[in-house]
């Protein structure tokens, strides 16, 4: 029987998360499977990878196959790694603690990276937070000069109104006083005929 570890979907349409399997390769993807190493969930920032490491090397020990994404999620995790180093061990290439010296190196980079790249989304993150704030105020700062442009031309609008309607109704009181001034004053007298 020929075993593979590989993925298994779980989850919905777009929002699939996996869980990591040892299965029989004639076994339908989301069938029966022997056991279930871990789970891998692509939709966070890193990507969430949960993987009980030694059952796995125990597994590609006794010789299961690898799909190519979970090659490179063992590979991610440091397993390969380990089943590298403990090759090299049993040909006495290396002795146990020179193995867990290297592994453990690796691992502090690693978690470096990973740390690294946390950072730096958070920072991303932060710096577009700021820089959309500073462009709201930005263009909340427009909008109030905008409006005090636009109230003091209407402002204006209304005192030039103001100032003609005042300067009508003196021009019509000036001229009413003059009409009542003709019609009071004494009529001439027509020549007779």
């Amino acid at each position: 029987m020929a075993v593979k570890i590989r993925l298994q979907r779980h989850g919905k349409k777009n929002f699939a998360f996996f869980h990591i399997v040892v299965a029989d390769t004639h076994a339908p993807r989301d069938g029966r499977f022997i056991e279930q190493l871990g789970s891998y969930n692509p939709n966070t920032d890193p990507a969430t990878i949960i993987l009980n490491e030694e059952r796995a090397l125990a597994w590609l020990k006794v010789g299961a196959e690898l799909t190519l994404v979970t090659r490179r999620i063992l590979s991610y995790e440091g397993v390969l790694l380990r089943n590298h180093l403990d090759g090299g061990i049993a040909k006495g290439a290396l002795t146990e603690e020179q193995a867990d010296k290297k592994y453990e190196e690796w691992k502090a980079q690693r978690d470096a990276k990973i740390n690294a790249k946390k950072e730096g989304l958070t920072k991303a993150a932060a710096d577009k937070a700021k820089a959309a704030a500073e462009a709201e105020s930005k263009v909340n700062a427009e909008r109030v000069e905008a409006l005090a442009k636009k109230k003091a031309e209407a402002e204006e609008v209304a005192r030039k109104a103001a100032e003609e309607a005042a300067a009508a109704k003196a021009a019509a009181q000036a001229e009413q006083a003059a009409q009542t001034a003709e019609a009071s004053a004494p009529a001439e007298e027509k020549p007779q005929e």
